[in-house]
């Protein structure tokens, strides 16, 4: 049996493996549950509804959003994205008087520890070129980037922002969507280069995943976890993170990235973060600003 056809075959065996019932009212239950064809095409279609009505939105120019102050931003896309996705973020917050800097992320598909230690090289780079700590946004699987970040080099990173990120079970999931991080890890694991294998899944890499998501959270650290009941793609349920102040909005979940919601949360919360995070001397990313 080729990889193709034995990841989908496991994918099938193991989906309550991959992607388990919440065991949630129904009123709670994620939305593709007992939906129907039809309103699985919407949900399709509405990520480019939102983006849309963010174009046309008083936020997207500016209205009422408080100055950035240069506060550094790193922006990490989500599973299956790269750094293009969060593209009209990145303008946005340059707008703005923000300092965006990309994550250098083609197609995040990567081994979850590989990923973490090159972002992290990448945020002390950034970091001390701004000479003061970084904001970090990220949306889906970047967002649990963006918390063991945090968790990992606190001096670094003066706040985090997720987007539709299952902090607290990072496989609850759409069951085709576990095909899909099935069918990477059988990729990655038969040898082709840049991508997770099932190690990251069931072995010692997952378990150092959950061990970083399990360690405390720093506590002085402001952390805005977005989440939507509306979310076809991760159970809403796994992104309300007790550490977090879990922000509920109306969105898809390709959507949080351009949804005129989030750009009002993200000037409140980032400007806020932007007051309090001036480099001093002598700490780390003090010194040299370029």
């Amino acid at each position: 049996m080729d990889v193709a056809a034995r990841v989908m075959t496991e994918a099938r065996n193991d989906m309550r493996t991959a992607a388990p019932a919440r065991r949630t009212p129904v009123e709670g239950a994620p939305p593709w549950i007992g939906a129907s064809p039809g309103a699985a095409l919407l949900a399709l279609q509405r990520p480019w509804v939102e983006a849309s009505e963010l174009l046309r939105s008083t936020v997207w120019r500016g209205h009422g959003v408080p100055d950035g102050g240069g506060l550094p931003v790193l922006l990490v896309p989500g599973f299956l994205a790269g750094d293009p996705s969060l593209s009209m973020m990145k303008r946005w917050l340059r707008a703005r008087g923000y300092r965006p800097c990309t994550s250098q992320i083609r197609f995040n598909v990567d081994c979850t520890r590989q990923a973490v230690e090159r972002l992290e090289r990448r945020l002390v780079e950034f970091t001390d070129r701004a000479g003061r700590p970084a904001a970090i946004v990220g949306q889906s699987r970047g967002g649990l980037f963006a918390k063991i970040m945090a968790v990992r080099q606190p001096d670094r990173v003066a706040g985090i922002v997720t987007l539709g990120s299952p902090n607290v079970d990072h496989m609850a999931i759409n069951p085709l969507v576990a095909q899909q991080v099935r069918f990477v890890a059988a990729l990655g694991t038969a040898g082709v280069p840049g991508m997770f294998q099932d190690d990251c899944l069931q072995g010692q890499c997952a378990e150092e995943l959950a061990e970083w998501l399990d360690r405390p959270f720093p506590t002085d650290m402001p952390y805005v976890s977005v989440y939507s009941r509306s979310d076809w793609v991760v159970d809403w349920h796994a992104c309300v993170d007790p550490d977090a102040d879990n922000v509920e909005i109306d969105s898809s979940h390709v959507g949080m990235s351009v949804h005129p919601q989030v750009y009002r949360l993200l000037g409140e919360r980032l400007a806020a973060l932007a007051g309090r995070t001036a480099s001093r001397p002598g700490e780390p990313g003090s010194g040299r600003v370029g």
